[in-house]
């Protein structure tokens, strides 16, 4: 049994189908790139494993319990932990606070959630910042802290969507690192991610939707050699 396993998933706005059955699985300590063109449906498909929609066709399992239709509250307690497009930090506060906030889910003493802030802050390298506004930050900081906060939830699968939009080769590099660190500890990571140089040579499987469909699903290799995906990104000519 996969750790997290999507099947046959549809999901509709109106008379837009975002997802058309739509079935892939994530192992455990596995890195699955989830990729496309832009309006291809990866975000809905990211929206329903973590709550934030339900399916209206199929459903979604983590460690073989059904997870589709749940609140993305009960889904981080379930193990799902999520970071956003665009780094949700809460700005007037500091890092360690934003860290503490994904923390307190599981750790309601404070001198527990603060160790876990800790920990997790020195993880992705931003120990030295924690004292700082978390609006004072980078681009490339806020991403790290965002992974920082989802991480203090304690999941056993984390989705990244778009952790490297933005970032220069540098930080791309760095971002990556982490990610490895984080499959290091045991975690899942389901990558939404147009960075493919920073995607395809860590990611242990890839799936490709286009149009809502998935048309695709293999090793990086397999995938970058499928016709269906080299006509999604560059045109039947």
């Amino acid at each position: 049994m996969s750790l997290l396993e999507l099947h046959h998933v549809t999901k509709r706005f109106g008379g837009l189908v975002a997802n058309q059955d739509v079935s892939f699985s994530v192992e455990a300590a596995q890195i699955v790139g989830l990729i496309g063109p832009n309006g291809a449906g990866k975000t809905t498909s990211f929206n329903c494993v973590a709550g934030y929609c339900s399916p209206n066709e199929g459903h979604i399992t983590l460690d073989g319990k059904t997870v589709s239709g749940l609140t993305p509250e009960a889904c981080a307690r379930a193990g799902i932990g999520r970071t956003f497009q665009i780094a949700r930090t809460f700005t007037s506060m500091t890092a360690s606070e934003n860290v503490l906030t994904g923390a307190l889910l599981h750790h309601k003493r404070l001198p527990a959630a603060r160790e876990q802030a800790r920990k997790w802050l020195r993880f992705v390298r931003l120990e030295p910042l924690a004292d700082r506004p978390s609006g004072s930050l980078t681009i490339s900081e806020q991403r790290r802290l965002a992974v920082a906060r989802a991480l203090a939830t304690e999941p056993r699968l984390l989705l990244m969507d778009e952790v490297m939009a933005g970032l220069n080769p540098s930080e791309v590099r760095e971002m990556v690192d982490v990610v490895l660190q984080i499959r290091n500890q045991g975690i899942a990571c389901l990558i939404v991610e147009h960075v493919l140089e920073g995607i395809m040579p860590i990611a242990d499987k890839i799936v490709v939707l286009d149009r809502g469909a998935k048309i695709a699903d293999g090793t990086p290799a397999e995938v970058s050699a499928s016709p269906a995906v080299i006509a999604a990104y560059l045109g039947d000519a």
